[in-house]
């Protein structure tokens, strides 16, 4: 049976960031991204107008504006930190630190008034992502973790601003049974186009339920349990960066569809950990 397979093979040595400095770069990542996901507000379900890049994917001014806005705060705190975003690329650093991000992780839902769209914030020291954010604006829910210190949620069905929400532990569900587990994705076209149509279907209807249209937020689902198994067919970087710690600091597993766990993978899925070898066995070749 395959087993997790790790990336992370430059290790924090010489160089160690201790838990408190870790906790204060995930508490500015948290602000930056609920600050970023205030500005998105802005323009959600407002006819925002949308162009269309070369790759065939939608941009809004939302979607620049919160990357610049998530740069200059950076830029002003860390400003020998690197970034990379989706919008504006590449700012290399002179520290081993660097920034990822991606404003709005959905755009097609943010375009189509779905409320499902994610501001993701990723950190990450000498090659690993130590902390990740998952924003979710228009739901006011937030979910983010640090290295060793597990996975919170944040979220307040009142509407209340973030500040007044309440954290508590995320974990993933205890589902060890495939027949019982729900499975989200986002695009199922996209499945077929990039090769994968036949694992899908394998997968999907191995599984008890399956839904659409998540992008970041089924990541969000699988590591606070109300998801065992999510998964992309083609990602970035800055989609994958946060999400890595997110879902393992929950319990839960991140990996390519070889089971290697890493956030620079062409393919992701997510498992509650219980259900990931029963995954990658249906996921193979």
């Amino acid at each position: 049976m395959p087993r997790i397979l790790d990336d992370n093979s430059v290790m924090l040595a010489e160089k160690q960031m201790d838990e408190r400095q870790l906790r204060d770069i995930l508490n500015f990542a948290i602000d930056a991204a609920q600050a970023a996901g205030e500005f998105t507000l802005e323009h959600f379900n407002v006819d925002t107008s949308v162009e269309m890049k070369a790759d065939d994917t939608p941009v809004t001014i939302a979607d620049r504006g919160a990357e610049e806005r998530l740069r200059e705060r950076i830029d002003r705190a860390f400003p020998g930190h690197g970034i990379v975003g989706e919008e504006f690329g590449e700012k290399p650093g002179r520290e081993p630190a660097r920034w990822i991000l991606d404003p709005i992780d959905g755009t097609y839902s943010f375009i189509s008034g779905v409320p499902l769209y994610a501001v993701l914030v990723g950190f990450e020291w000498k090659g690993e992502v130590l902390a990740g954010v998952i924003h979710l604006p228009a739901l006011r829910e937030t979910v983010y973790a640090a290295k060793g210190q597990g996975c919170w949620w944040k979220r307040d069905a009142a509407g209340r601003s973030d500040a007044s929400a309440t954290a508590v532990r995320a974990r993933v569900s205890d589902v060890a049974d495939m027949s019982r587990a729900r499975l989200v994705y986002g695009d199922s076209k996209n499945m077929y186009k990039h090769g994968h149509g036949t694992r899908f279907e394998r997968l999907r209807n191995a599984c008890y339920a399956d839904r659409g249209w998540c992008d970041a937020y089924g990541y969000a689902l699988v590591a606070t349990g109300r998801a065992e198994i999510t998964l992309d067919p083609i990602v970035s970087i800055w989609d994958t960066a946060a999400l890595l710690p997110v879902v393992r600091e929950a319990g839960g597993t991140l990996t390519d569809y070889q089971g290697h766990t890493t956030h620079r993978a062409a393919e992701i899925v997510a498992t509650n950990g219980r259900l990931f070898e029963q995954v990658m066995a249906i996921l193979g070749d």
